[in-house]
């Protein structure tokens, strides 16, 4: 790795690590003191590594600076000292004498601690996201204004809201017991699945921000799995689902960041190291009686990664979201499912179902309908494609709805 490259990769990576440990032991209402000692670690490696050069072991060197400006920062700050340091350590009568582990298993407690006290439901979803790419993946809070397209004072304010949500709530940073994993494990699954879906159905062109977003909630669900407590088919699914949609992710875009169909994709980007993990990941998911949406939906993306355009495929495939919408009913699920309806039996059925949805502040809807139209009713389709073509936001499908309007217009 170039050096230039190397304290921006290790921000990414440390920072994190480095912040669930000293919120582990501080607890939530400390979080910004957390935040600013891992900032100065980081501000000092900036400064000296630009004079002194990188030393051997730049990770080693991050944490001990951490934990000797953690230590300076116990002993001259009274608060810790009277309050602070007593809660952490009942015995103490010496800040200094307070351990702050940088061990790999501390590490990977305090941040699958630090999962569960993100992901509590005291905060909307879109807050929760935008918290755990901050302190859980360590993103900025421009990438991350970058990645929702938004402006980052919007960013800036969703995250310390969140925080101060927690605290007023006196959320406890812990190791969650068996009946906070029952209680809690599906609002953490959500917040991964939508932290995901972040990165993978965003319209941004940032293609390497929307990967690495990706890649971060298949990290933060691979911890779960890591756990024994957590490593439950639930968790297991959602890993597959992930995937097996990751595994497509370079055949969906082209150079110029436009979106390419699924009948159109090469499949010869399909990464099939991924597609077998995601298989491995599903055999996992299918111990025990618990049967879930994430079960449901890595099928479909299964199913998904064999190109042949096989009737067993699509049957298998309708059959899924079938269970999917008895199982938790979705209108977009519904519209999903009346492509496999239209590829099963004829487009006339799938078009009887499709309007019977009456999505009409969806692009998708109108785009479906178009292309179940056409060669039937190029009148209709064309219609369709133009109400579509109204109601979508980005440039890419746009594009898409124009060349389907340029077909018909042939």
């Amino acid at each position: 790795m170039e050096e230039s490259q190397l304290l921006p990769n290790l921000f990414r990576t440390e920072y994190r690590k480095i912040v669930s440990v000293l919120c582990y032991l501080f607890g939530i209402e400390n979080i910004e003191i957390a935040e600013d000692i891992t900032s100065d670690t980081f501000l000092a490696a900036t400064e000296l590594w630009s004079v002194k050069g990188i030393p051997e072991n730049p990770t080693a060197w991050l944490y001990t600076v951490a934990k000797n400006k953690t230590k300076n920062y116990l002993k001259r700050d009274t608060l810790f000292e009277q309050k602070i340091a007593v809660e952490v350590k009942h015995n103490a009568n010496k800040a200094e004498e307070i351990e702050i582990d940088l061990s790999n298993k501390n590490i990977f407690d305090s941040q699958l601690a630090m999962i569960f006290t993100v992901c509590d439901p005291i905060n909307s979803a879109e807050a929760q996201i935008a918290l755990a790419l901050n302190l859980l993946c360590g993103f900025g809070i421009q990438e991350i204004a970058d990645g929702f397209l938004n402006n980052k004072e919007v960013i800036y304010k969703r995250i310390n809201r969140a925080k101060e949500k927690l605290k007023e709530a006196n959320v406890k940073i812990e190791q969650p017991s068996n009946s906070e994993i029952n209680n809690r494990l599906e609002n953490v699954l959500t917040t991964l699945y939508l932290l995901f879906s972040e990165g993978y159905y965003s319209t941004s062109q940032n293609t390497i921000l929307r990967k690495d977003v990706c890649a971060e909630a298949m990290r933060l669900t691979f911890l779960l799995i890591e756990n024994p407590a957590t490593n439950l088919p639930p968790v297991n699914a959602l890993l597959s689902l992930m995937c097996f949609h990751s595994s497509r992710f370079d055949a969906r875009t082209n150079s110029d960041g436009e979106t390419i169909l699924y009948q159109n994709q090469d499949e010869t980007l399909w990464n099939q190291e991924l597609i077998e993990k995601g298989t491995y990941f599903l055999g996992k998911a299918s111990t025990g009686n618990t049967l879930t949406k994430y079960h449901l939906e890595a099928g479909i993306a299964y199913w998904h990664t064999q190109k042949e355009d096989s009737a067993q495929k699509w049957e298998n495939i309708l059959q899924l979201y079938n269970q999917l919408l008895i199982l938790e009913y979705s209108p977009i699920a519904a519209l999903n499912r009346t492509f496999a309806l239209a590829k099963t039996n004829r487009k006339q059925i799938a078009i009887i179902e499709a309007e019977k949805l009456q999505l009409t502040d969806n692009h998708f809807y109108y785009s479906l309908l178009g292309n179940l139209y056409t060669d039937l009713d190029n009148k209709k389709a064309l219609e369709h494609f133009e109400k579509a073509l109204l109601l979508a936001n980005s440039v890419s499908d746009k594009n898409i709805i124009k060349q389907n309007i340029g077909k018909l217009k042939i």
